[in-house]
């Protein structure tokens, strides 16, 4: 009666059977799971570093509008021929360090850097795991595991440490808009990054980390400089008296 069905093939004596193929159900939490990963840099930039951008732009915009208000109180719409009493006079204008030294200011200025230098780094890796499918880690920002200035695969983070550099200069540009304290903002971005390196995963001891780095910091200085420089040298559009 059973002579028409087969037996199932049995493995070879001392050899293991063979493996089961894996089933749908693992080949979907696999696939849930690296898309679980994927966000990881998002969520971090968008939940921590744009919401600071966020704060310390309004403080930047109240700070640029009490310069214009005083501006436009010590010389408004009413003229006068003779000069304004002494007591009349805006305390930054009789001390010069009042007038350049605004706490608020500068670290609303340190944040916004700071912030927009990381912002553009994760996106740029985002670009970077369309074109290249490298992984998408936090890793990346805050540890020298990928940076070799030896190999080309090291050459897609250390592009992203350079080009982030490039639009570090703008922002300079943009926020402090002075060439002489691009070289102090440059050097406090560094600095604030070695310290969040250091927390997140050891102080970085590779010769790698620390050529791109240097290199990326010395072109934003140069380049915001220069960019700085031109602003301040533009033409300045003259009042209808």
């Amino acid at each position: 009666t059973f002579s028409g069905l087969s037996a199932p093939p049995c493995a070879p004596p001392g050899r293991p059977p063979p493996a089961p193929p894996p089933s749908l159900a693992t080949n979907h939490k696999t696939q849930v799971a690296t898309v679980s990963h994927l966000p990881t840099v998002q969520h971090v930039i968008l939940a921590l570093l744009l919401p600071l951008w966020l704060i310390t732009m309004p403080i930047q915009r109240s700070n640029i509008a009490s310069t214009n208000n005083s501006s436009l109180t010590n010389g408004g719409d009413t003229r006068s021929l003779s000069p304004p009493p002494p007591s009349s006079l805006s305390p930054n204008l009789n001390n010069p360090t009042a007038a350049q030294f605004n706490p608020r200011l500068i670290l609303s200025q340190i944040a916004s850097l700071q912030s927009f230098h990381y912002l553009i780094l994760g996106l740029v890796f985002q670009i970077n795991h369309v074109l290249f499918a490298t992984s998408i880690t936090i890793d990346r920002i805050f540890t020298a595991k990928y940076l070799d200035v030896w190999t080309a695969a090291g050459w897609i983070d250390n592009a992203a440490v350079l080009f982030s550099s490039i639009i570090g200069s703008v922002m300079l540009a943009i926020v402090v808009e002075k060439s002489k304290k691009c070289l102090d903002f440059s050097v406090t971005l560094f600095i604030i990054h070695i310290i969040l390196c250091s927390i997140y995963g050891g102080f970085p001891s590779t010769w790698d980390w620390w050529i791109i780095h240097i290199m990326g910091m010395i072109v934003m200085v140069v380049l915001g400089e220069y960019l700085c420089s031109k602003k301040e040298l533009s033409d300045i559009p003259l009042l209808e008296l």
